[in-house]
């Protein structure tokens, strides 16, 4: 009889083993390394195990991310890891209330006290061992040594702490900067703890007993520390269990649905284990074919070499190029004909200083006697710094520098690309002048640091693994997102038995997707131009050159100094300067070098930077960190009274206003963010009319964030967005008791533009009910938070609306508008006192012949906290600076776009773009938040107005973090190109019209739609065939399909857009279909997300595709150009989508409990060719009899009377029913155990639908629209009688829902006012779901989607906390994702519903 028990837990980077006996003592334990390779280290520690085993049974249990795939093949039972660690709790350590416990790549939060919660990280390891593990790497040392540093740190820097490639950007420009390393551990670990209570506590405060686990808290206690410290925990509340770093395997171990086996059977099972069985790794064609077209690859790359001397018989003088970059230092030594004569090139190892001091030392040691150093030019990161320290005798920005050692190899040159370790750089060459620069922001994706990382993981050196490369016979998919998703694919592959030549091949590739696709955003690859020169450290690797040339199907050329081509350009760049005697320390100098630095925190303003200050041997000093020159001791050149920065005044005017001190009506607070940073002087006059005094929260800084931080229940949102939490966390600490901030759809309408519409973005709308939704305190400290739906828009019904939700206070009528119309007079006022300061800018600047800048960005981007000093860093060069707004009254000579101008700040921005474009004294550079999903059609836009007309398009991303390295270094570069380029007249091009959907169109085009949802779409294609529309709905988006989406459609654009222009796309190149035959149906949303510019993005992929004169039309929307619904037409495709609703309801409850399998599908092949005959014969009782007949049948089907838990699928319209885009959600959670329950496709129109009705309720709407909206619910509904009908009298199935009755259930956590994307209605359907049974949800959205923001994620907290049994687990669908990762969130919730059922 068995007694022993054995739990396994393979983790991403550990595994461990604990054999238990029956009196749950502990008899052996395991905890080891398996370095990628889990199946052999699994066999290598069972050998060491077994000999505590006999020949009996025993039980055995796995769990962990890394072992699901192994359980599965070798049949054993799998435990998701959250499960068996409470487990293990419970058993243990009852009392505890909350368990934080990280992982090598997941981090997981689980919560005792009241309700049970168990949370989990999604697809990124940002905030994990294996972030630890990285940074760690960049200051030299391991995670221990990480640790021993962090104990004798002080100063926290602020880092990324959302994610580690990030973070790791932020570490290495600290580090270049000479920020301690001690300080950058704890910064380090700090960081971690933010992204762990960012990402995980969501509003649930991380409290009471609670214990840490896994590997990073039990090895490093500073890490824990941290975790205390920041919790405010008390030593009585830390519970420390035994064996920590074995808790999930020993609550494997205590499983209680084990599997049984015996020693024989499981070393057989397991030698037998072939891990390469999987079927669903994508594979890419080999690199290279064979041995020999790799032989003549490396022998066209060797013809471009540079011309050399030798150093050992050279006389004269040299010039040296310093490139200090952000991982490795190189230093060029040149001869007076630009013969390279010495290189050097190091890893900086945590301190550039020191390297290049250690460089040069061994440059002196080797000139011959005779020879000097006629100049140097610094370039890089580090200029600064080595000009400072070493003197150095000029600076040069990198991009220059490339540039010029380009041409030594390449006269012609059209296009650079630089991919360094952290950085990359691309910039178009036109008439031997830069054109447009691309840097990547604050990401590494793409760069070569992750390629360095993973070979130290497998200890390889990077040219050994890039070798492996070159041989690979099927390079892995890896996928084309930042490189911490890329992390998880590769381990996945690795997991499933992948080669290390296949994955070397797959990263080198997916490297070169992320440069070219992700951040140069490339769409033709002639755009490139003929003579392409590659550079950087990266393009060493064989394997990623060879992807270069593959995805560009162009040979490029590579210098064979590619990885000091920023030095040799700087060391040319310092012969040609006319130098004749370097100032650069000598060799003595540079023995005796030593430097001390030192950080603080400045106070002059409130700024409060951490700066930096690094004093070398003659006292000169460096100072990094500062936004402005009083933190190192300078004078403010500009007052804030006569300055040339628009930004400056807008700060200090919007909120320029005394509140009254004696107030009648006491005291209101506002919070500073959003849209306050405009409208402000509307709200503060509208109250203090009134009689309150308004309280304005404080201004912005880091710690504002760090208030609000566990209450934010996203961790993709914006930077702007996520500090609202600590404005408002601020006021309540001040003692408000009363707290306005207002929901604002719509925006007031600027001037006389004709705008298609003039929505504010889903997040400046409606942010204020996250506030409600996930900040506890204002409850518990009894504050009044006002935030009502207000159209703002609409004077006469402002009035009305602030009445009724100011009813409370008593408000007289009349005051109210008294209060309402002086508020719209001050804000004219403030509008037009940013436009005269701005006119006075501009013509002071054309009067002294200035360049401007127009920093366009949104209202909120005058916030220092938020643009992080960028417009002080540009009036320091001395260039004025205006915003979008200070022109968009400016008359223009082109103004027509080729989108729906749909939102209202966005508007500006093109206009701004088009001001530019007509004005040559003037180049925009436009500020965007990580995280704005709308910048994925914007910044496109702005940069496509520009480039018409040959003007510079430079974007800056702004997030948290406020190193602004790469912001510098592109305003250098652009600085130093509009020096160069030659002046432009400005030439107006004619608008060229999208191509129409003609009635011509509807008679001879086939017309292809995108897949939504497979079974609706099936019998609505029937519908349109028998109108004489011949529409084909081409198969499933394939991964090639996938790809074609990534390479046409801006990345940061949802996914839904990313699949359906993927997947047209991919139809047109079959050559199945006729291109000048044939048209595209989509259906437009027209409201406030991104949906309803689908139509434009996939004109312009189709453009760049070579398919321009395909019409896209919309089958509903703005767009129908000759489309038409006849009635008839309307009540067929009503009842096809009540066709598909039942059909997909029978078979999904049936499936899961059919006795005979498959008996559920031949009803449902046999219902489908039913309801399409009828809907081609239009025959209404025969549509009610089939109906009646459908749930018949189904109610015939024998089923097992057994329980299984149920789960609801909400989210975004199309990833909620498309199985490629939520990657087979559906089937994953059938082969789980668990019934699946869809909410009807029929209720998302009827939600669109009720938009009118709302809209006259809360905002500025028609009561005729009203009227027609319940007309047409009503419509819709009547033929949904019949089911309602036959489902009432059934024992198995449930009956639709009214939409509002989902209205009302909605209406108790959200205002109906939310109404972009999926809006009220997605919360709707969860409280629908909870309250019919099915508490266990999976919320699906496109990785970054606005609106689920706040109505998805967002209210999450507020459901858990009024229903206990609420299951919900939100799930990113993306590109990137890794399938491993979405897979065992998902067996965590349903691992929690299984559990429940018990």
């Amino acid at each position: 009889m068995a007694s022993l028990r054995l739990g396994i837990d393979i983790g991403s980077t550990t595994v461990k083993l604990v054999l238990i006996d029956e009196n749950l003592n502990i008899l052996h334990k395991i905890y080891q390394r398996h370095y990628s390779e889990p199946v052999q280290a699994l066999k290598k520690y069972f050998n060491e195990i077994k000999t505590y085993l006999s020949e009996d049974d025993f039980y055995i249990t796995f769990s962990g991310s890394a072992a699901m795939g192994i359980a599965q093949k070798l049949n054993y039972a799998f435990e998701q890891e959250v499960i068996s660690c409470t487990n293990a709790i419970k058993k243990f350590n009852p009392e505890t209330d909350t368990v934080v416990e990280l992982g090598g790549e997941d981090a997981k939060i689980t919560y005792f006290k009241g309700s049970l919660e168990q949370r989990m990280n999604g697809a990124c390891a940002g905030g994990t061992g294996a972030f630890i593990d990285q940074m760690a790497s960049l200051l030299n040392t391991d995670a221990k040594g990480l640790n021993e540093l962090a104990k004798k740190g002080s100063k926290i820097h602020t880092i990324a702490s959302r994610c580690g490639v990030f973070a790791k950007t932020d570490i290495q420009a600290l580090i270049n900067d000479g920020v301690l390393k001690e300080d950058l551990a704890l910064s380090i670990l700090q960081a971690v703890v933010n992204q762990t209570v960012c990402t995980l506590a969501q509003g649930r405060p991380i409290e009471g007993k609670t214990v840490f686990l896994g590997g990073p808290l039990s090895f490093l206690p500073c890490l824990k520390e941290c975790f205390i410290k920041t919790l405010n925990l008390s030593p009585e509340d830390i519970v420390r269990p035994r064996d920590p770093l074995y808790f999930v395997a020993l609550g494997a171990a205590l499983s209680k649905s084990p599997s049984k086996t015996n020693v024989e059977n499981f070393l057989n099972n397991l030698n037998k284990l072939s891990i390469n069985e999987n079927k669903s790794i994508q594979n890419n064609q080999p690199l290279f074919k064979n041995q020999e077209e790799y032989q003549l690859f490396k022998l066209r790359h060797e013809k471009s070499k540079v011309k050399r001397g030798d150093i050992n018989k050279y006389q004269g003088k040299i010039f040296v190029g310093i490139d200090a970059g952000s991982t490795t230092s190189k230093i060029a030594a040149i001869g007076e004909n630009n013969e390279l004569l010495y290189t050097s090139y190091c890893s900086n190892k945590g301190s550039p200083l020191n390297t290049v001091i250690n460089q040069l030392k061994d440059l002196y040691s080797t000139l011959p006697d005779g020879v000097t150093i006629g100049g140097v030019t610094a370039t890089g990161y580090g200029e600064s710094l080595i000009k400072t320290a070493l003197h150095a005798d000029l600076g040069e920005v990198e991009t220059f520098a490339h540039l010029r050692a380009a041409t030594e190899f390449c006269p012609k040159v059209s296009f650079i690309i630089d991919i360094g370790g952290q950085d990359m750089k691309c910039f178009f060459i036109k008439n031997g002048a830069i054109g447009n620069i691309t840097l990547n922001e604050a990401c590494s994706a793409g760069c070569g640091s992750f390629i360095e990382t993973f070979a130290k993981s497998l200890n390889l050196t990077v040219a050994e693994f890039a070798h492996l490369g070159t041989q690979a016979k099927a390079p892995v998919d890896l996928g084309t997102r930042c490189t911490v998703f890329m992390n998880s694919k590769v381990k996945q592959a690795q997991k499933d038995g992948v080669s290390i030549s296949d994955i070397s091949a797959g990263i080198s590739l997916s490297v070169i997707k992320n440069a070219l696709f992700k951040i140069l955003q490339l769409k033709d690859t002639n755009s490139l131009g003929k003579h392409i020169v590659v550079q950087g450290g990266t393009f060493l690797n064989d394997a990623v050159l060879r992807s270069m040339e593959v995805l560009l199907n162009k040979e490029v050329i590579r210098p064979d100094i590619s990885g000091l081509m920023g030095a040799y350009g700087a060391a040319i760049l310092a012969n040609e300067s006319g130098l004749k005697e370097s100032s650069i320390l000598k060799p003595q100098d540079l023995e005796n070098f030593n430097f001390k630095s030192k950080s603080y925190r400045c106070r002059k303003c409130g700024n409060n930077c951490m700066i930096t200050m690094q004093i070398f041997p003659d006292n000169s000093r460096h100072y990094t960190g500062n936004r402005c020159p009083k933190g190192i001791g300078q004078k403010d050149k500009v007052s804030e009274i006569n300055c040339s920065n628009i930004y400056r005044f807008k700060f200090s005017r919007v909120f320029d206003y005394e509140p009254l001190e004696k107030a009648p009506r006491g005291s209101i607070g506002i919070p500073r963010c959003l849209n306050m940073y405009e409208d402000y002087p509307f709200w503060f006059t509208l109250f203090t009319t009134l009689g309150y005094k308004v309280v304005l929260s404080e201004k912005s800084n880091a710690s504002t964030y760090l208030k609000g931080l566990s209450t934010i229940p996203s961790d993709s949102l914006c930077y702007p967005a996520k500090i609202v939490h600590g404005h408002i966390m601020q006021l309540v600490e001040s003692g408000i008791k009363k707290i306005f901030y207002p929901c604002i759809p719509f925006n007031l309408k600027d001037g006389n533009h004709q705008n298609d519409n003039h929505f504010n973005c889903p997040i400046v709308a409606s942010y204020p009910e996250n506030i409600r939704s996930n900040m506890d305190i204002l409850k518990a400290e009894g504050v009044k938070f006002l935030q009502p739906f207000l159209p703002i828009n609409n004077r006469k019904k402002l009035l009305k609306r602030f009445m009724q939700e100011m009813k409370d206070e008593l408000l007289p009528r009349g005051l109210v508008k008294k209060a309402i119309n002086a508020a719209y007079a001050e804000l004219d006022n403030y509008k037009k006192d940013v436009n005269n300061f701005a006119q006075n800018i501009i013509k002071k600047a054309r009067l002294n012949n200035k360049h401007m800048i127009l920093l366009a960005g949104r209202p909120y981007h005058i916030d220092p906290e938020i643009n992080h000093g960028i417009a002080d860093m540009i009036e320091s060069y001395d260039l004025p600076v205006i915003s979008e707004d200070a022109v968009y009254d400016e008359d223009l000579k082109e103004q027509k776009i080729g989108l729906v101008n749909q939102w209202n700040y966005h508007a500006r921005l093109y206009h701004a773009a088009q001001y530019v474009a007509e004005h040559n004294d003037c180049t925009l550079i436009q500020l965007s938040s990580f995280g704005c999903g709308l910048d994925a059609i914007t910044t496109d836009q702005v940069k496509e107005i520009l480039e018409e007309h040959n003007r510079i398009y430079t974007l800056i991303k702004l997030d948290e973090v406020s190193n602004l390295g790469a912001a510098r270094i592109r305003l250098r570069s652009l600085l130093a190109t509009l020096a160069r380029r030659p002046h432009t007249e400005f030439k107006a091009i004619p608008f060229i019209d999208r191509p129409r959907f003609t009635k011509d169109c509807a008679k001879k085009h086939t017309i292809l739609a995108p897949q939504m949802a497979p079974i609706h779409f099936e019998l609505l294609r029937a519908v349109l065939n028998k109108y004489d529309y011949n529409v084909v709905i081409p198969p499933m988006p394939q991964k090639k399909d996938i790809e074609l989406g990534l390479q046409y459609v801006n990345n940061d654009m949802c996914y839904p857009a990313i699949v359906i222009i993927g997947q047209m796309i991919g139809a047109l190149k079959s050559g199945q279909y006729d291109p000048s035959n044939t048209s595209i149906m989509l259906f437009q949303t027209c409201g406030a997300c991104r949906a309803t510019n689908y139509m434009a993005v996939l004109r312009k992929a189709l453009k760049f595709a070579g398919f321009e004169k395909v019409p896209v039309f919309a089958i509903y929307g703005l767009e129908t150009d000759s489309f038409k619904i006849p009635i008839p037409m309307y009540k067929d495709s009503i009842k096809a989508i009540i066709y598909g609703d039942l059909l997909m309801k029978l078979v999904n409850r049936i499936k899961p409990y059919e006795v005979n399998k498959g008996e559920s599908k031949i009803y449902f092949d046999k219902w489908m060719e039913a309801c399409k005959n009828e809907l081609r014969e239009s025959k209404p009782r025969l549509y009610r009899s089939n109906i009646k007949n459908m749930v018949k049948d189904f109610e015939s089907i024998a089923i097992y009377d057994i329980q299984k838990p149920k789960v609801g699928i909400v989210g975004e319209i199309l990833v909620k029913y498309h199985a490629v885009a939520n990657n087979y959600i559906e089937k994953e959670l059938f082969n789980e155990g668990a019934e699946v329950v869809m909410p009807d496709f029929v209720d998302f129109f009827l939600y669109l639908a009720g938009d009118p009705i709302i809209k006259h309720d809360l905002l500025e709407g028609k009561l005729l629209g009203k009227l027609a909206a319940i007309t047409f619910i009503k419509f819709v509904e009547h033929f949904r009688k019949p089911v309602y009908k036959a489902l009432k009298k059934s024992n198995r199935f449930t009956s639709p829902q009214s939409i509002f009755k989902t209205a009302s259930l909605a209406e108790q956590f959200v205002s109906l006012g939310n109404m972009a994307g999926e809006g009220w209605f997605l919360t709707g359907e969860m409280v629908k779901l909870i309250e019919n049974g099915v508490p266990n949800i999976v919320c699906l959205q496109p990785f970054g989607c606005l609106p689920n923001h706040i109505t998805g994620k967002g209210v999450i907290h507020s459901l858990r906390q009024k229903y206990q049994e609420a299951n919900i687990v939100s799930i990113d669908c993306d590109a990137g994702a890794s399938e491993v990762n979405q897979l065992n969130r998902v067996k965590l919730m349903l691992g929690l519903a299984k559990s429940n059922l018990k």
